[in-house]
């Protein structure tokens, strides 16, 4: 809401919704309680939801591939602190409904949080972009959509090296299901993953040669097809079969 405040409903068996329970459906909106600053941005995957706070902390949902980023696979109920950008690289607990579990220690990333940060969670992983142009990802690593040149799961933020030098950081970023996408400073789009699970997937960010000298506005992704809004133009792509989303 304009207040910041977070609402949710649906499916809820995995307490994706951050309401304290695992109620197996929620069928009309329900306050998210808890103390903390205003919510300005959400997103939801398969079975869990992210929400960034006005400071840039990073809240809550079900880790079962370990997009929670804690190092752990056990499955929270209410609102779980992520992602503190306050505690510059110290250790941080994930906390749930009050309580701090032992043994779910994760690392703070200094720098992430303030209006140039972002998150976007898909299926069973995350993407994050911090306010110094980095860009993190974490969770499922299968079709190499981490961007880490292996299908390995990251159970913490792990840094996409590409992203990681003077004048080669990112400003946008988007998730899809299989594959993610990111926008440079100078303007170029890079993709990882795979938009066709049959083919070779590409394992780290590369530049798509197809719209370089395009300025990129915006992106979105289905499963499969990949929609971008470039100079005046709209662009789509996607492997068949298709049904009519191109």
């Amino acid at each position: 809401t304009e207040s910041g405040s977070v609402f949710a409903f649906g499916e809820n068996k995995m307490g994706q919704l951050g309401l304290g329970n695992q109620t197996d459906a929620v069928p009309s909106p329900t306050q998210i309680l808890y103390n903390g600053q205003p919510i300005t941005k959400l997103g939801c995957g398969a079975e869990f939801s992210m929400v960034l706070d006005c400071k840039g902390n990073l809240f809550f949902g079900c880790p079962e591939y370990g997009q929670l980023g804690t190092g752990i696979w056990d499955h929270p109920e209410g609102l779980g602190l992520v992602w503190d950008p306050g505690l510059q690289g110290e250790p941080v607990l994930l906390r749930v409904s009050g309580v701090r579990p032992a043994g779910s220690g994760i690392w703070g990333i200094p720098g992430f949080g303030g209006p140039g940060s972002d998150a976007d969670p898909v299926p069973h992983s995350q993407l994050v972009l911090d306010s110094q142009k980095r860009v993190f990802s974490w969770g499922f690593g299968g079709y190499g959509r981490l961007g880490h040149a292996e299908q390995k799961d990251e159970l913490v933020p792990r840094l996409v090296k590409l992203f990681d030098f003077p004048g080669r950081g990112a400003c946008q970023i988007y998730a899809g299901y299989t594959c993610s996408f990111a926008v440079s400073e100078t303007g170029g789009l890079f993709f990882w993953g795979a938009t066709n699970t049959s083919r070779e997937s590409t394992m780290y960010p590369k530049a798509v040669q197809d719209l370089c000298g395009w300025r990129i506005r915006s992106l979105a992704c289905g499963k499969s097809s990949v929609i971008v809004a470039a100079d005046e133009s709209t662009i789509s792509w996607g492997p068949s079969p298709t049904f009519g989303e191109l």
